[in-house]
């Protein structure tokens, strides 16, 4: 049935590409749009989904570039090492369209005000990328993506004279890809706190206004405004007209309530540590079971942070100062707090650990990596235990004099 599948599915691919390649100047302009679909509620649609359709000689495509199989040998590790292949295809609108339409999801067509050779001159480009050797192309979440490439291939034709309007969002001026992120993952914080832990101070820079359009959303929002300069140097605008197909329903989930969001759970988590800290104190032994938990999950946690940073070729994984938190030295206090002959080993663990914190909150605070909300616990947390354990062993110490 795969098989099947793939073939039917080159068969149309090669059947738009041929029919294309008949096509004359003197044949009735094709009429092109952007389809923008609005946020799903699985993570990788949140920021929505782009396609062109083409509308020439009776028939009707929709030429999509987020094609990509779960199926994939590999495909997580892949992912996470940012070799991830996309592909370009083409095949009936309505096919696409059904998906779509089956969730309730907001569909909004732009037209786009193309002369007869720039509208030809995009189908030829098009043509190209659907070509077999050409078709597959590596991914990447911000610049190389369902969005980004349809309007890549849009500039082109019209050599470089759009302007772009900033997205009609609130606070877009200063946005990072960080912030964009922010805005269309508001209601899944977990899902951002992951991403925020994953990716590094390579999203925090501030974005040029054509950088805003990695999210189909944004595109959707910027095209509207956006104007293009004509042969004679007049400013136009570059939708000549826009359609809902389908107003839809937001297709998100509510928004994760407060009580069960990483920043309160954390929160929750570093008060229970406070209060085995101060019960250790009191009785000067530190609890070594919850040293070995948190820092067992700190240690595990850092084996991800380490692959993001010294394997994966996504250059925003890198630098990540995330890892003076979650650190392979906590593998450190897991293990060796049970070997007594370890001591001065863990103690030499927990002063590093407090001066890579401290260095951590440097960063945070001057805002050379921007930190999710649950991350300040975090922090805390291991600050804490770093500080008992160094002063119970001082105690311990002083005493044995």
């Amino acid at each position: 049935m795969k098989r099947l599948i793939q073939l039917v599915f080159s068969i149309i691919i090669c059947s738009v590409v041929a029919s294309a390649q008949h096509y004359s100047i003197d044949t009735q302009q094709p009429r092109i749009s952007l389809i923008t679909c609005h946020a799903g509620s699985v993570m990788y649609e949140l920021c929505g989904h782009t396609a062109i359709r083409i509308q020439a000689n009776g028939e009707d495509i929709a030429v999509n570039y987020g094609l990509f199989e779960f199926q994939t040998k590999n495909f997580a590790l892949k992912f996470l090492k940012g070799e991830t292949d996309y592909r370009v295809g083409a095949y009936p609108f309505h096919h696409f369209l059904r998906h779509y339409l089956n969730e309730n999801r907001r569909i909004v067509e732009q037209e786009l005000n193309l002369t007869p050779q720039q509208s030809w001159e995009l189908m030829r480009l098009l043509n190209e990328n659907l070509l077999p050797e050409n078709c597959i192309y590596r991914y990447n979440y911000v610049k190389n993506n369902c969005a980004t490439k349809p309007i890549n291939l849009i500039e082109q034709v019209v050599n470089d004279t759009i302007t772009f309007s900033e997205p009609d969002f609130d606070g877009t001026e200063n946005w990072t890809y960080r912030d964009e992120m922010y805005h269309f993952h508001k209601n899944y914080p977990w899902y951002q706190l992951g991403i925020d832990l994953a990716l590094g101070s390579g999203i925090d820079y501030k974005l040029s206004t054509r950088e805003k359009m990695f999210a189909p959303e944004a595109l959707e929002s910027m095209m509207r405004g956006a104007t293009i300069t004509d042969s004679l140097g007049n400013k136009i605008p570059i939708v000549k007209k826009e359609t809902i197909i389908h107003k839809g329903v937001p297709a998100q989930l509510p928004p994760t309530p407060f009580i069960l969001s990483p920043a309160f759970i954390f929160s929750i988590i570093f008060v229970i540590t406070l209060m085995f800290s101060i019960k250790d104190i009191k009785k000067q032994k530190s609890t070594r079971w919850l040293d070995s938990v948190i820092y067992g999950i700190y240690a595990i946690a850092s084996l991800f942070i380490c692959f993001l940073i010294f394997i994966s070729i996504n250059e925003a994984t890198s630098p990540n100062f995330m890892i003076l938190l979650f650190s392979p030295l906590c593998f450190i206090p897991t293990i060796c707090i049970w070997i007594k002959d370890c001591n001065k080993i863990v103690f030499y663990f927990h002063i590093s650990n407090i001066v890579a914190l401290i260095l951590l909150l440097i960063v945070l605070l001057s805002g050379v990596q921007v930190s999710n909300d649950a991350v300040m616990p975090l922090i805390l947390i291991s600050l804490t235990r770093s500080a008992i354990n160094i002063y119970i062993s001082q105690c311990v110490a002083k005493k044995t004099k």
